[in-house]
């Protein structure tokens, strides 16, 4: 173990992948921006990173958003990048939503083969969430390449935790190929604790963490976070030209219901919603930016729609019944958690004892922000309970920081 932390090492240093401490300062609310094409994904950075795979059998953790950018502003598929390289892919491993992206949250994804290259895909969502022994037998090379959203309970770096683990237990090198964090430029909401800890929260972090995919792993590894203290042989393709207070929109949807933008700058605020009976814009056009319900008093939300089923939601929360909310599709950025929301929406209730679910304190990941919603506190109150908490994991973030 000591030599391939050692060998790590070396490797980190000699193709200039050293961490450097980062800043907290968090950018103000500004409008979104065409995106800086100066920014050099991890994947982009081909003549670092394919020495390292020839002649080797690879597995891929991936799904849409794994490409390649062009200057034109088209792309190609990761997979399909280096299967023109002549890179040998054993296998492809999707997370959530699948390789292409397209199921519903939660829903079951299956094995399968991918039609386009005939590879082999096995699905890290359901029941397998975690690579087993036999899947990764023959594999001597990972390389994770997933876009994410930077926090806590959207499930990919969950995926990354389980990935890391079964690497480690098998002793397979992992290639993480890093990309902007949309969420990066602010950091809020409760610590994890850990008698909460699940697949939508597994870690000792805030909602909106502040990191990004590769920032992360070193973190888990850091932290010690894998199974038995183990460590992974982990190794990560900075970018270029990034910083954490940059505006960066997403050119392809991380998830069905995550369309935009706004959607993904919303989601920390909304996606509490979950854990209640409150639909979150699933089954409309405006998914995360936009909630509402029967049970809410329409006297005081005067926005209404009818969640109907689409891509990404078959079967959405109070489908065909019309809900009485808010639009939120105007909102200026948000460079924190908007609790307001939530507080409202539980004051103008009409059944107050059906409004949370067994799910809230999952997300929230604890049990203290329903029971302070219950209990009337305010949005100001509530926040300064978590400030400890976020005081001593900013502190342990710093050790792990990649970018400004």
């Amino acid at each position: 173990m000591f030599y391939r932390l050692v060998k790590n090492t070396f490797f980190i240093l000699a193709i200039g992948l050293v961490s450097c401490q980062g800043q907290t300062k968090m950018r103000k609310n500004i409008p979104n921006k065409k995106n800086d094409t100066s920014i050099i994904m991890g994947a982009n950075q081909t003549n670092t990173y394919l020495p390292l795979l020839k002649d080797k059998n690879i597995g891929i953790v991936g799904n849409q958003t794994s490409v390649i950018f062009k200057a034109n502003g088209s792309y190609t598929h990761l997979v399909d990048s280096l299967l023109s390289r002549n890179i040998k892919i054993e296998k492809v491993f999707s997370p959530e939503h699948g390789f292409r992206g397209k199921a519903d949250a939660g829903e079951k994804v299956k094995d399968g083969i991918d039609s386009k290259t005939g590879i082999e895909l096995v699905s890290l969502y359901g029941n397998n969430k975690k690579p087993t022994n036999a899947q990764l037998q023959g594999i001597d090379f990972m390389v994770f390449d997933i876009q994410d959203v930077g926090v806590r309970f959207y499930t990919y770096i969950s995926t990354l935790h389980y990935v890391m683990e079964a690497c480690a237990e098998n002793n397979i090198p992992l290639l993480v190929l890093d990309r902007p964090n949309p969420n990066g430029h602010y950091i809020d909401g409760p610590i994890l604790e850990k008698e909460h800890k699940s697949f939508v929260g597994m870690h000792p972090v805030p909602i909106v963490h502040g990191m990004t995919i590769g920032e992360y792993a070193q973190m888990i590894n850091g932290e010690n976070w894998l199974n038995n203290d183990i460590k992974c042989e982990l190794m990560v393709i900075k970018m270029k030209n990034y910083d954490h207070l940059q505006a960066y929109q997403l050119p392809i949807k991380p998830s069905p219901n995550l369309p935009n933008a706004q959607a993904i700058n919303l989601y920390p605020s909304l996606c509490f919603f979950e854990g209640t009976n409150i639909n979150a814009g699933r089954g409309t056009d405006f998914q995360f930016q936009v909630f509402g319900a029967p049970s809410l008093n329409s006297d005081f939300f005067n926005y209404s729609y009818t969640p109907q089923p689409n891509d990404g939601a078959k079967h959405p929360k109070n489908e065909g019944k019309l809900c009485y909310g808010m639009n939120l599709t105007s909102v200026e950025n948000l460079n924190h958690i908007n609790l307001n929301w939530l507080i409202s929406a539980y004051q103008h209730t009409k059944n107050k004892n059906e409004f949370f679910n067994n799910f809230f304190s999952k997300l929230a990941g604890t049990k203290k922000l329903q029971q302070q919603i219950e209990d009337g506190m305010s949005e100001t109150a509530i926040k300064a309970t978590w400030q400890n908490g976020l005081t001593t994991y900013k502190k342990m973030r710093e050790k792990y920081i990649l970018y400004n």
